[in-house]
This record gives C-alpha cells, structure tokens and sequence, in this order.
C-alpha cells in the first residue's frame, strides 16, 4: 500500500466540471493499494497518518497531528502509484491491485480514518477526477508499506 501525503490549506476535487468534496486545513492523500495488500497495511497506515506530526505548534516546530488542529482529510484513490515504469514509455499498472478489490480497501481505509475522530472526505473510485490543493509548507511525505516487508 502506497500513500502520498500531502499538507494542504486546501484542497479540491472536481468529477464532471463540478466540485465533489474540498477541505480547507489538512491532508490531501492520494492512495493505492497492490495485490496482496489487506487489513495489515491499512490498520498500519491509519496509525501513522493519523498521529503524523507535521502541523505546527505555537513555537513554529512541526509537532502537531491532523486532530491536533482540527484538520480534515481529502482521499483520493490513485493506482497509478503503482506504475511500472522500466521498460519502454508506457507505465505498466500490473502491480495494483485488481478494481473490485481496491475499492473495498480503500472505503475500508477512510472508514477506519473516520473513527480516529477526522473528518474525511473522498473523491469517486475510479472516476475521472480532477484534483487541486494549495501544498503548504510544501510538507509531502510518503508510505510504502513494502518498506515493512
């Protein structure tokens, strides 16, 4: 399971010229899972992004988490996380995992966001979506749950 996040002062996404979901303060993740990935690499990622301490506090210093300062989540599933990109100009998405199976984790990753007391919006599975954020910092950070294995 892969996971961009990225500290937004907003953040929007647009299916059909029209705004779906927007959150001002907080994280904008962009998600993708691979075969094989399952409860194990959603409860870990859950943790992590939900006690990530990168907000700041009242001396300036990256030390406050996404509850810490109210903050919502946009969530945005992405497969293209796992492209393929070796051979030739046309990046090969064999490594993610397969639609039907990538959608129930990925409702189940927001649902399990949401009982840490977030607010989490998504955008479409699977829809063409156009997404917009204002990166502040800019803060990105990125989890690969293969980096566990």
């Amino acid at each position: 399971m892969r996971v961009v996040v990225q500290r937004v002062s907003q953040a929007s996404v647009t299916i059909n010229n029209k705004i779906y979901n927007k959150i001002s303060n907080g994280f904008l993740l962009l998600v993708g899972f691979e075969e094989g990935d399952g409860a194990d690499e959603i409860k870990y990622l859950v943790h992590k992004i939900s006690q990530l301490r990168v907000f700041s506090d009242s001396e300036g210093k990256m030390n406050l988490s996404i509850a810490q300062v109210q903050g919502e989540i946009l969530s945005i599933s992405q497969f293209t996380l796992y492209a393929a990109l070796k051979k030739g100009n046309r990046p090969s998405f064999i490594a993610a995992q397969n639609p039907e199976e990538a959608k129930k984790n990925y409702e189940i990753f927001n649902k399990t966001l949401s009982q840490e007391g977030i607010v989490v919006r998504e955008g479409v599975f699977g829809a063409d979506m156009q997404v917009a954020l204002t990166n502040d910092g800019p803060v990105t950070i990125i989890y690969d749950t293969d980096n566990l294995k």
